[in-house]
C-alpha cells in the first residue's frame, strides 16, 4: 500500500476539547481564512441563534485571530448553548495549544476555566429535583 500524502492544509496546528453541560466539542486548529465547521455545516447553519455564534468567535476575536485559521469542530450531546460553550472553551484551549502567548488574555476573560454546573438529577418519591409532592396533614 502506497503512503497517503497529507495535504498542507489539513495540518492542525493546535487542537482543544472543551466541556459544557452534557456537551463535549473537539476543535482543529488549520491554517485558513477564518472558515468555521461544525459537524460538516458553517457556524451560521448549525447554530440558529446569532448569540451562540458570538460566543463561538469569542476567543478568536480577543486574541485577534479572526481570519487567521480554518475551525474544525467536532460537537455532541447536549442542546445548543452548551455545545456552544463547549465550541468555545476548544478554541481557547486550542489557540493555547498553538501559541501559549494567547493564554493570558483568554484566562482574563473566563473561557479557560470549565464551567461546572450541571442539571441536578431527578430524586425517587419527588415530581422533579427540587420539587416536592403537596404535603397533607389530613
Amino acid at each position: 500500500m502506497a503512503a497517503k500524502k497529507k495535504d498542507e492544509k489539513n495540518i492542525n496546528l493546535g487542537q482543544g476539547t472543551g466541556r459544557r453541560k452534557t456537551s463535549v466539542a473537539r476543535v482543529y486548529l488549520r491554517e485558513g481564512e477564518g472558515k468555521i465547521t461544525i459537524n460538516g455545516r458553517t457556524a451560521e447553519e448549525y447554530f440558529d441563534d446569532p448569540l451562540n455564534v458570538f460566543m463561538l468567535k469569542q476567543p478568536l476575536d480577543v486574541t485577534d485571530n479572526t481570519n487567521k485559521f480554518d475551525l474544525v469542530i467536532n460537537v455532541y450531546g447536549g442542546g445548543t448553548t452548551g455545545q456552544a460553550g463547549a465550541c468555545r472553551q476548544g478554541i481557547a484551549r486550542a489557540l493555547v495549544a498553538y501559541n501559549e502567548n494567547n493564554k493570558p488574555a483568554l484566562q482574563a476573560n473566563g473561557f479557560m476555566t470549565r464551567d461546572s454546573r450541571m442539571v441536578e438529577r431527578k430524586k425517587f418519591g419527588q415530581p422533579g429535583a427540587r420539587k416536592k409532592f403537596q404535603f397533607s396533614k389530613r
